[in-house]
């Protein structure tokens, strides 16, 4: 309790400085720094050539040596630009723990020159722990500025389902929580004591060496109280309104406009509690540090508010505020006329039924490809089905993820090596489970029919080798064999794969399967339509691909979560492992609400 008295008690002392300058700090943020980074990104995809970026050729462009050179640049600009907004911070802490008044602009100019210590190359490690050891960990401690990295879903799946890797990740994420803790008072040796980066991270971990538990303890606690707060303040907000709206219940204006409140209301308070999380944060984080320099007997070293040095530095800040409404203007300016030139069109949105599709079939409670994986799947309603297909050495299409058969049938040969008779007695089944021993890998044409007996779409990825004859004109010549062109959509990872298709029949629906796009992948004109891993997909996207008339389908959503997400976005059709929750979460967002639940629920008691 002494600890959390402490942390109010500097935040309170310059609460005006704090909230001043982290307001005025994250809306320059959004409306011209972020927007700012971006257009260098896509002005190193310019010059680099590049128009789109696909999982294929990513990596060529982020080892182009234009590319390092620029993004070095640019993590110089970013670590800066973070440094100060947490710096500011730190300042204004250390002034109100010195009972000094400060003011935003002060704690500012005082960051400004402390921070440019950061372009010397002792300092350059600093960049790993503003821009990736901090937001990696989301411990609420990172600027605002930088988003939280984010494991794509399908990767994190891979690594749960992998014991090594599950295991290696577990380490991994470990070791920067210690690291982290060892140097979670560097930026405070850095700022106030003038240190070098190197410097400030050896007094950190000897400051710290006896303390990282009760440190990371009290710093989760923090945390958790943000958050619980944040709960209980919007559950309080939403009861308030809840109330005016039964004394004004004669009202029908305001009663259709309750829920509309609400969710401006949830807003404001997320963007409040948003901007206080980082200054809170390092208050904890600040109080430990002058707690534990008491306990070692160190000296405490404040900065020293120079008001000479700080009004002979204004000229500076009138010409850094100059910079920044210049730059919003011309922001403002371009973004207005990208909308009105059509680059930006928010009217061509129309109303779409997402759909499921089962990946692999319903391969969570059946082995993956396989008849009965499919059967399960029209049980459990999925739209789709997604399979994959592959060539053997005999010309055979089969329906296989892997290209060795190793993991599914034990038997350790690839798929362009062996004829379909030698695969076709192998058992797919028993490696997922022993009641489903003597399972069969399917031909395509199995799949084929099944599916439009059952009138269930299929979503059938070519897996190339390298080793295949006519791969594309068989699959094509398989489906038109069974009058099934309308109800399924060829995709691959490899747009050389589409091309084949479209030049051998143009009326093949094709979808490219991609694990990143950024860029103008509108330039893809052989795909009908994009499947895209869910990390990568946004409102902007979405809307984008709509304007064009194509239709985005996400893999592999398997969280709640993030089936939410893709139904806010309004994709097409989500690519799930677990059909039951999708098809579920999908229904729940048609009928219910979970704020008029909550209101249903204060009505229930009155």
């Amino acid at each position: 309790m002494k600890k959390i008295k402490e942390v109010l008690e500097i935040l309170m002392y310059n609460k005006r400085a704090l909230i001043s300058f982290e307001f005025i700090y994250k809306i320059v943020s959004i409306i011209v720094f972020i927007p700012l980074f971006l257009g260098f990104f896509n002005f190193t995809m310019d010059i680099t050539g590049y128009s789109y970026l696909t999982f294929e050729n990513v990596f060529s462009f982020l080892f182009n040596p234009i590319t390092v050179i620029l993004n070095l640049l640019l993590i110089v600009i970013m670590t800066f630009y973070s440094l100060i907004d947490i710096s500011s911070i730190i300042i204004i802490l250390d002034s109100s723990y010195q009972r000094v008044k400060i003011t935003s602009k002060e704690a500012f100019l005082l960051a400004f020159l402390k921070v440019r210590k950061v372009f010397n190359h002792k300092n350059i490690l600093i960049a790993f722990l503003v821009l990736f050891l901090i937001p990696f960990l989301n411990l609420g401690i990172s600027s605002n500025f930088i988003s939280t990295i984010k494991v794509p879903e399908f990767i994190m799946d891979f690594i749960i389902n992998n014991k090594v890797l599950c295991g290696l990740y577990i380490i991994v994420v470990v070791s920067l929580c210690f690291l982290l803790f060892r140097w979670i008072y560097s930026l405070h040796y850095f700022i106030l004591e003038n240190d070098s980066f190197k410097s400030a991270r050896v007094k950190s971990i000897n400051l710290s060496r006896n303390n990282k538990i009760k440190d990371f303890l009290v710093i989760m606690f923090m945390q958790i109280c943000i958050s619980f707060l944040y709960i209980v303040f919007v559950l309080i907000g939403i009861f308030l309104i809840f109330l005016i709206n039964k004394i004004f219940g004669n009202s029908n204006l305001f009663g259709n406009l309750t829920i509309t409140i609400i969710w401006i209301f949830m807003l404001l308070s997320f963007v409040a509690f948003t901007l206080l999380g980082t200054p809170i944060s390092y208050a904890s984080i600040s109080v430990l540090y002058y707690s534990h320099k008491k306990e070692n007997g160190e000296k405490i070293e404040h900065l020293k508010i120079d008001h000479k040095e700080v009004k002979k530095q204004s000229n500076l800040f009138n010409v850094f505020r100059f910079v920044v409404v210049i730059i919003t203007v011309v922001c403002g300016t371009l973004f207005t006329y990208c909308v009105l030139n059509g680059r930006y069109n928010f009217n061509i949105e129309y109303v779409r039924t997402m759909e499921v599709t089962a990946h692999r079939g319903a391969s969570v409670l059946y082995p993956e490809n396989t008849m009965v994986a499919f059967k399960g799947a029209k049980e459990l309603g999925a739209d789709w089905i997604e399979l994959d297909v592959q060539q053997t050495s005999d010309g055979k299409l089969i329906v296989l993820h892997d290209t060795n058969l190793k993991r599914t049938t034990g038997v350790d040969i690839n798929t362009w090596e062996s004829t379909y008779d030698e695969i076709s007695k192998l058992d797919a089944g028993s490696f997922f489970g022993k009641e489903f021993t003597g399972e069969k890998i399917p031909l395509l044409e199995d799949v084929v029919k099944f599916a439009k007996d059952n009138n269930i779409k299929l979503n059938i990825e070519l897996k190339p080798t390298g080793n295949e004859i006519d791969f594309e004109k068989a699959v094509v010549d398989v489906i038109r064999e069974y009058d099934f062109m309308d109800m399924c959509v060829i995709t691959s990872q490899v747009y050389e794969v589409l091309e084949n298709v479209k030049s051998y029949d143009s009326t093949v629906k094709t979808v490219y399967v991609m694990s990143l796009a950024y860029g103008n992948i509108m330039e893809l004109v052989s795909a009908d339509s994009f499947s895209i891993e869910a990390s990568s997909v946004n409102d902007a996207l979405v809307k984008r691909v709509h304007n064009a008339g194509k239709e985005l389908y996400v893999w592999t959503v398997n969280s709640k979560e993030n089936m939410q997400r893709m139904i806010k976005l309004n994709v097409d059709n989500i690519i799930t492992d677990n059909i039951t929750l999708a098809k579920d979460t999908i229904l729940k967002s048609k009928t219910s609400n979970i704020i008029e639940e909550y209101i249903n629920l204060i009505e229930s008691y009155f």
